[in-house]
């Protein structure tokens, strides 16, 4: 009997021990961090050579606060879209359990985007300094994560992830994209889906160009028939849209979940037929113009010296103003050729006057340094390097957009459907490869405020139009803005860029195969 029991133990001991090795082989898969393809590409990644698997039963676990939960809630919808594992936010009240995923606030000195994402076989945390650096935080992991784990619908397989920790922040502060909605409407939704895209590689701004000579796209209720008349068409014919207020508001509160700020633009004095279609008093002549569907420029103006002008400036940015929360409003300033620059410069001066009296920084085209800038005033800079000299010498800070390398309207090459390439054909090579404190002399990495890719839309007209323009120019765009020039090297950075053409597929994105990436797809 004795002998049995005996046997009977080691039997036990034995299958224990099978027991714990199984699960320490499944823990224990090798798995290398540092091989991940992360774009933008982290400060520091040190792998230990391990994985983790995140499987039914997991939970997110926040910080005390309804800002982190918030951010929780966002992660576990994107987690539960693809995995089906119905992963619930609770609030953190014990030590880490096994097989969760942890987000808090803490004192990491990483700054106002900063991260710190450790992955353990047992769990994952993300910590930072600010809300934001949890939103970056969580865009890494998703990228470390399996493509699969962008899909719309539930998949099947497993959800391993490499093991180590990545410390990481942005190299400026201002990482931005701009969307024409004029010269093309697209709807909130579409807007929605761009702020997404901008997210998934740490953009934190977008620029709305909403009015221009093709359409007024945002609601003014003091000055109704802007929208009414002026936002009835677009290029080439067709109904045009407007947003009214409240899906303005819509769209900046989806940008704000994500930690992007939205940047309305109402360009003036010139790209200004739209308004004065809509208004004969804004016309020197006391004449409305006709409505414009074509893409020349330059041959509109406000009235300089009527004082109705700044009535109507003043309406309009103190409208724009109550429902941006962002610090700042973009008066444009570009391309007014037949206004004088004896009328130009005290328009911008006393219209820059009117952005500050409503607390608001003005951000302006590089024309706009003629004028005499304010202290905090911001010159855009995308044409003239003498334009933007001109702020940089008044103390300005720049935002760096020049138009041979960060448009992304213009064509990738001579056989591109879409886009223009009056300033250059833009590959994808091109867009990455420059360095905004080193582009311009005269313009060093102290006087510039960061980065942004305008997409003006002449010739876009549907999302898809969109897609193909930005991607696969953006993630090379945002790499510019976050990663210091000293780590970006386009020979390595293609070979991640090419990995990402799963997660491009999961997503839905329509985006230009260039022939200079590697492109690797498993599906």
């Amino acid at each position: 009997m004795n002998l049995i029991k005996k046997r009977n133990n080691v039997f036990g001991v034995l299958l224990f021990i099978l027991f714990i090795g199984l699960t320490s082989c499944k823990k224990n898969i090798p798995m290398d961090l540092s091989k991940e393809s992360i774009i933008p590409k982290p400060v520091s990644v040190t792998a230990s050579n391990s994985s983790f698997e995140l499987e039914k039963g997991a939970k997110i676990y926040v910080s005390d606060s309804a800002e982190v939960f918030r951010i929780g809630e966002y992660f576990a919808k994107i987690l539960n879209t693809s995995t089906g594992f119905g992963i619930s936010v609770e609030q953190i009240n014990e030590e880490p359990e096994e097989g969760n995923i942890y987000l808090s606030i803490s004192d990491k000195g990483l700054g106002e985007e900063g991260y710190e994402l450790n992955v353990t076989e047992d769990h994952i945390s993300l910590n930072a300094d600010k809300p934001a650096g949890l939103i970056r935080a969580i865009q890494t992991l998703r990228q470390i994560l399996p493509a699969k784990i962008e899909s719309s619908d539930v998949q099947s397989g497993s959800w391993r992830i490499a093991t180590g920790t990545i410390k990481d922040y942005p190299d400026y502060s201002y990482r931005g994209a701009m969307l024409d909605v004029c010269r093309h409407f697209f709807s909130v939704d579409d807007v929605k889906r761009y702020i997404d895209l901008l997210a998934y590689y740490k953009m934190n701004v977008l620029h709305l160009h909403l009015s221009d000579d093709q359409g007024w796209r945002i609601e003014i209720k003091s000055w109704p028939n802007l929208t009414t008349h002026g936002g009835s068409t677009q290029v080439g014919g067709g109904e045009g849209g407007f947003y009214t207020q409240e899906q303005y508001k819509e769209i900046v509160e989806y940008a704000q979940e994500r930690y992007i700020t939205i940047i309305p633009e109402i360009d003036m004095p010139g790209h200004t037929n739209a308004a004065l279609a809509s208004y004969p008093e804004l016309n020197c002549n006391d004449k409305a113009t006709e409505l414009y569907t074509g893409t020349e420029v330059g041959f509109s103006t406000l009235c300089i010296k009527k004082d109705i002008t700044y009535k109507f400036v003043d309406d309009v940015v103190s409208e724009l103003a109550a429902i941006t929360p962002g610090p700042y409003i973009h008066i444009g300033g570009d391309e007014s050729h037949v206004t004088a620059m004896e009328d130009y410069i005290p328009f911008i001066n006393k219209v820059q006057d009117i952005v500050q009296s409503y607390n608001k920084i003005m951000i302006g085209w590089d024309e706009v340094a003629h004028a005499k800038l304010k202290a905090n005033s911001i010159v855009q800079f995308w044409a003239k390097k003498e334009n933007a000299l001109k702020g940089v010498n008044q103390g300005a800070k720049v935002i760096m957009s020049p138009a041979v390398k960060a448009y992304l309207d213009m064509q990738y090459d001579s056989t591109t459907v879409l886009g223009l390439h009056w300033a250059a054909y833009i590959e994808v090579d091109s867009a990455y490869i420059w360095d905004p404190a080193t582009f311009t002399e005269g313009i060093t990495k102290e006087n510039i405020l960061g980065i942004e890719a305008p997409l003006w839309s002449e010739t876009i007209v549907k999302m898809d139009d969109i897609e193909y323009m930005t991607f696969p120019r953006l993630p090379g765009l945002a790499e510019v803005g976050w990663t210091v020039s000293s780590e970006r090297n386009w020979d390595e950075y293609k070979i991640r860029l090419g990995k990402h053409a799963e997660r491009f597929d999961a997503l839905g994105i329509n985006y230009y195969k260039s022939k200079l990436v590697p492109w690797v797809n498993k599906q």
